[in-house]
């Protein structure tokens, strides 16, 4: 995007980039590892929700993920196993998995500050007596996401901290932004019935959970 002087201002090579940023500091490379070890298996285990990031023919895609804490399965220190639980059957991450197996995972735990950030290859399985294991509320998953792990690293504080993500003085009244019925009210031209939405959404959220 050009500046008001005309000159344009875009960053375009890998060298331009790095002579805007400081060298990493050593901590910040060291703590990248290629398997799941001890600390970041605790890590994985007390995380309740992963955001999974794919990318395929139409695009990328970023999906958010939750469970009980420890949901997402470490199967042993280069696999990880994701239930695919109920949802609204786009698939999008599924699909994309098909023509790119390459996979991002982003664990939160609630009141930690640090976030762990998993990249490697996935696979989807139907296999009985895997989807069978996560099994919860009498209803077992579809699929299961089988990754494997190339890359394993804690991400420092800054960004929840500066985000005050946690704090519970900072929390957003729902009721202040647009219910999820004026929003497919709007995004449909107004062919779905915003209050009806709003009415009947409860009970089918609490029908359809699992």
């Amino acid at each position: 995007m050009a500046g008001r002087s005309g000159a344009d201002h875009t960053v375009t090579t890998i060298e331009a980039l790095e002579a805007l940023y400081d060298t990493p500091l050593p901590n910040a490379v060291l703590k990248e590892i290629d398997h799941v070890n001890a600390p970041y298996r605790a890590l994985i285990e007390a995380a309740p929700f992963v955001v999974i990031a794919t990318g395929g023919a139409d695009g990328l895609d970023c999906s958010p993920r939750g469970d009980p804490a420890g949901f997402v399965r470490v199967a042993d220190e280069k696999t990880l196993l994701i239930p695919d639980r109920r949802g609204n059957n786009r698939i999008d991450s599924l699909r994309n998995l098909i023509v790119d197996p390459r996979i991002a995972l982003l664990f939160l735990i609630p009141g930690c500050d640090e976030t762990l950030r998993v990249n490697g290859r996935a696979v989807i399985s139907t296999d009985p007596a895997l989807t069978e294991s996560f099994r919860l509320e009498n209803k077992t998953p579809r699929t299961v996401i089988v990754v494997t792990v190339e890359r394993v690293y804690f991400q420092c504080p800054k960004a929840l901290v500066r985000s005050h993500l946690w704090d519970p003085a900072r929390r957003v009244d729902r009721k202040s932004l647009p219910s999820s019925g004026a929003i497919l009210a709007a995004a449909s031209s107004g062919r779905i019935d915003a209050a009806e939405h709003d009415r009947t959404y409860p009970e089918r959220q609490k029908a359809t959970l699992y």
